[in-house]
């Protein structure tokens, strides 16, 4: 699945195509993804010019000058295609500019979404208003953590998954940032000590900014706008590392099964 890195690195490449453009085109090729597409989209979309990109949590923004935003999310296999020789029968939505460029929102499970929502009220949006800090935002500090998570019994994996504490981050980025702060998955939430509370944000942001940096991390379907792929995924310290060598102590890093997800450990470096 496309997770924060995937997602902010996919609307910066889609900055470089529609900034500033005027939408000549905008065709949804179906009635929706994961749910329907909005009623007038092509309609609405049409004509209007770009006027900004964004991301919070794992959406995408696209902002127009009509006062409508473009919030599409990327769910378990979506990406954004710049210039396809030829739409297939898993693109979905069609955006052509001014300048002659086309993109086509492609996803083959169907998983993701694609709203229109008030610019002015996107703040207040349902699935915007729950949302926790940002993890590269000045929010999310160790005091935040130690509020949200005191006296909650469950894993810290699970809570750090929970959108409400901090948003956007998945699997893969809670694995590795648990490991660079020595924390066991496992632990309790409420009784994960402040002094590893503190290494926790670090962590998370470092893990992150990294992944960004490095495109995102190409599992399955995911690639960039441009069709590059990301190469965090070299640089993984324990997800998807069963039994090879931790990169810190050469532990063997296990693989535990948590809420109906895979998780990763080195059981020697993280308590």
């Amino acid at each position: 699945m496309p997770e924060l890195p995937e997602v902010e690195t996919t609307v910066r490449g889609l900055s470089r195509y529609l900034l500033g453009q005027r939408l000549t085109r905008v065709e949804p090729r179906r009635e929706g993804l994961r749910r329907p597409f909005p009623e007038g989209l092509g309609q609405t979309m049409t004509g209007a010019t770009v006027t900004g990109l964004g991301r919070r949590a794992k959406y995408g923004m696209i902002q127009t000058d009509r006062g409508q935003t473009l919030v599409f999310h990327l769910g378990m296999s979506g990406r954004w295609r710049i210039e396809p020789e030829e739409l297939g029968k898993h693109d979905h939505l069609v955006i052509e500019t001014e300048s002659g460029r086309r993109l086509a929102l492609c996803d083959p499970r169907r998983f993701g979404s694609v709203d229109l929502v008030d610019s002015a009220g996107l703040d207040a949006w349902p699935a915007f208003a729950a949302l926790g800090p940002e993890p590269l935002g000045d929010a999310l500090t160790a005091t935040h953590l130690k509020a949200a998570l005191a006296g909650r019994g469950a894993p810290i994996k699970a809570m750090l998954l929970d959108q409400r504490i901090v948003a956007g981050l998945g699997n893969i980025y809670v694995c590795e940032a648990l490991f660079r702060a020595g924390i066991d998955p496992r632990k309790a939430a409420g009784a994960v000590p402040p002094a590893a509370l503190k290494r926790l944000v670090p962590a998370i942001t470092g893990v992150i900014a990294e992944a960004i940096a490095a495109g995102g991390s190409t599992l399955r379907d995911y690639a960039q706008p441009d069709g590059e792929l990301g190469y965090f995924s070299k640089q993984f310290d324990v997800y998807d590392r069963t039994g090879q060598d931790c990169t810190r102590c050469g532990t063997a890093v296990m693989r535990i099964a948590q809420g109906g997800r895979s998780t990763w450990l080195c059981p020697a470096c993280q308590k």
